[in-house]
């Protein structure tokens, strides 16, 4: 019977791997996975949302919704947690800072993504619960100042799959970030949006090229339910194998 390992488990070591019987059988975990769903807001994703109403309104994003929408549900039926984040600020917007209030000043003029409001509900589409998982935030980043990293340990969760929006800031900007934290990371392209397609494929394109992140799409059948059954996992023993290569000079 083959020892049974998750690819991803940080207390396994290349060397210990390379230790183990040629002919052993890897076999890959089920668990271990979470679903983190970016800022699906009215505010961002809603017609009548405060990004629409100054001018920032996503292209694509109602497919965005939707394709969310199939994801949440394929993960909840396979006891996949869900975690919704949600980018807002307090009253006065003393957290939103200088940077962001340069990005998008037309924002506090009606007070968009404020705590409480509306326009900072995870949109109705997606069906959250108020006894789900949720993170709030104050910067793209969604680790950044938040809770979202010690939650993801006490899930046990050490990869992730990831759709929701802008696509090319808090989405890209939480990839990087997971990537710099050993976390591997599959982005699901046709559930994220972006002010333009062309900005959405920008990022995918970078994303991709330097693979901080394994694209999928669900109409291209991925299931969250079952993320495994991509071809990362072919990419990743490709990937072992030459550090193997590498370190016993095969």
């Amino acid at each position: 019977m083959p020892r049974i390992y998750s690819i991803h488990d940080p207390s396994v070591t290349v060397r210990e791997r390379i230790r183990q019987e040629k002919a052993e059988e890897w076999i890959v975990s089920a668990e271990g996975y979470a679903l983190v769903v970016v800022d699906m807001q009215n505010g961002f994703c809603h017609p009548e949302g405060s990004f629409t109403a100054v001018g920032l309104g996503l292209e694509g994003v109602a497919s965005a919704v939707r394709k969310s929408a199939i994801v949440i549900r394929q993960a909840r039926a396979a006891g996949v947690p869900v975690i919704f984040t949600r980018h807002l600020y307090r009253l006065g917007r003393a957290d939103e800072g200088p940077a962001l209030i340069r990005e998008s000043p037309a924002l506090a003029l009606v007070n968009g993504l404020a705590v409480g409001s509306w326009d900072a509900d995870v949109i109705d589409d997606l069906e959250c619960r108020p006894d789900d998982l949720k993170v709030d935030k104050v910067r793209f980043d969604a680790f950044q100042w938040t809770s979202l990293e010690p939650l993801l340990r006490g899930l046990a969760a050490s990869r992730l799959m990831i759709c929701g929006v802008v696509t090319n800031l808090c989405v890209e900007t939480t990839v990087r970030s997971a990537f710099m934290r050993d976390i591997p990371v599959t982005l699901i392209e046709d559930a994220c949006a972006a002010k333009t397609q062309r900005l959405h494929d920008l990022s995918i394109e970078v994303l991709s090229s330097y693979e901080l992140a394994e694209i999928v799409r669900v109409g291209d059948g991925f299931d969250a339910g079952d993320p495994q059954s991509s071809n990362y996992f072919e990419h990743w023993r490709e990937r072992e194998e030459l550090t193997r290569n590498c370190i016993t000079g095969g």
